[in-house]
């Protein structure tokens, strides 16, 4: 399986394959100018055909759950795969992260990803083509900009599924990363992690991280989400200025290495989830086993449950007009 690899100028690097688009590896120097791979991934490439884990990969047509497998469009109900829980999670069965994308390299820092998921694709409407860039500037931001149309009305949410260890990956757990997130809110969800509607605030919650703080420091508080996710699994309601303008979502740092990352979207929610169901079964590149919480992942995107919550951004994609989506990993050191 070819390995795509976009090299900036300052020999930092980003590597992913055709496979659901899966990004493989993120090499960015420490405080020292050591370099490592800062993102999850399998240590046999084969493993993306058959993962459920979503290492690195694109994630739809609709990312995160939809309550019930099922959403109603135009008066159209729609019943899609249940794969977790009773609810359509990541798109369903195959989704994006299992599919073939074309792969057109447009410079040696930048590639655009195709592909054209079909009328009925896991009980989607409409063909949707969908075209994704991946590019790695010399400031050393991972830019990744979604677009996508179709033929009929349709529901797309689109995010990429990297699971991050600023320490570099198969280095242990990432409890002692600093955190902040730019959501004074969120959405509460049930016991099968479906939002409940509420809007609700992180103050006097173990979800507040508004100021940066350890993302072990509160993970083991028996808060009814924290119990349902087994960790951090839950959507933040991201403080913007204006809707869809590109915003501060994250800042992530590990003291002890120094690499720190910056996360900015158009998107309106963030999912925080701290690799819960990591349990050993999976040997990185460091020829390491993945444990709960060796990456946090957070995933740019539409509310969950979306489609059946009114009150939430719709996710309906219509003819005639184009979805795009814009979300920056920025890496640097921070002392």
């Amino acid at each position: 399986m070819k390995i795509h690899r976009l090299i900036n100028r300052r020999g930092n690097s980003v590597s992913f394959i055709a496979l659901g688009g899966a990004i493989t590896a993120i090499e960015m120097p420490d405080r020292n100018g050591h370099r490592a791979n800062v993102a999850l991934a399998f240590a046999d490439l084969d493993a993306y055909a058959a993962q459920r884990i979503y290492f690195g990969c694109l994630v739809g047509r609709y990312a995160n759950r939809i309550g019930g497998a099922r959403f109603s469009l135009d008066g159209v109900g729609y019943c899609l795969a249940a794969t977790d829980r009773g609810s359509c999670v990541h798109g369903g069965r195959v989704g994006f992260g299992r599919a073939i994308w074309s792969v057109e390299r447009d410079s040696d820092q930048s590639a655009i990803l195709r592909r054209r998921s079909p009328d009925g694709d896991d009980g989607f409407p409409g063909n949707l083509d969908v075209t994704v860039r991946y590019a790695l500037t010399d400031a050393d931001e991972l830019r990744i900009e979604y677009e996508a149309t179709a033929d009929r009305p349709t529901l797309v949410n689109l995010t990429n599924h990297s699971y991050f260890n600023l320490a570099g990956e198969g280095s242990g757990d990432v409890l002692r990363h600093e955190l902040q997130i730019h959501a004074a809110n969120y959405t509460p969800a049930d016991a099968d992690l479906i939002p409940t509607g509420e809007i609700a605030p992180v103050e006097g919650t173990p979800f507040d991280f508004r100021r940066p703080r350890a993302i072990g420091e509160r993970i083991r508080t028996p808060h009814p989400q924290m119990i349902a996710g087994q960790g951090y699994d839950l959507n933040y309601v991201i403080d913007r200025a204006s809707e869809r303008a590109l915003a501060p979502a994250a800042l992530l740092r590990d003291p002890v290495s120094g690499r720190a990352m910056e996360v900015l979207s158009t998107e309106p929610g963030l999912q925080l989830y701290t690799g819960n169901l990591l349990d050993g079964a999976v040997v990185g590149p460091s020829g390491r086993l993945y444990r709960q919480s060796d990456g946090v992942c957070l995933e740019t995107h539409n509310y969950p449950d979306s489609p059946n919550r009114p009150e939430f951004p719709s996710p309906v994609l219509r003819p005639g007009s184009t979805y795009r989506s814009t979300t920056i990993y920025r890496f640097f050191v921070a002392d």
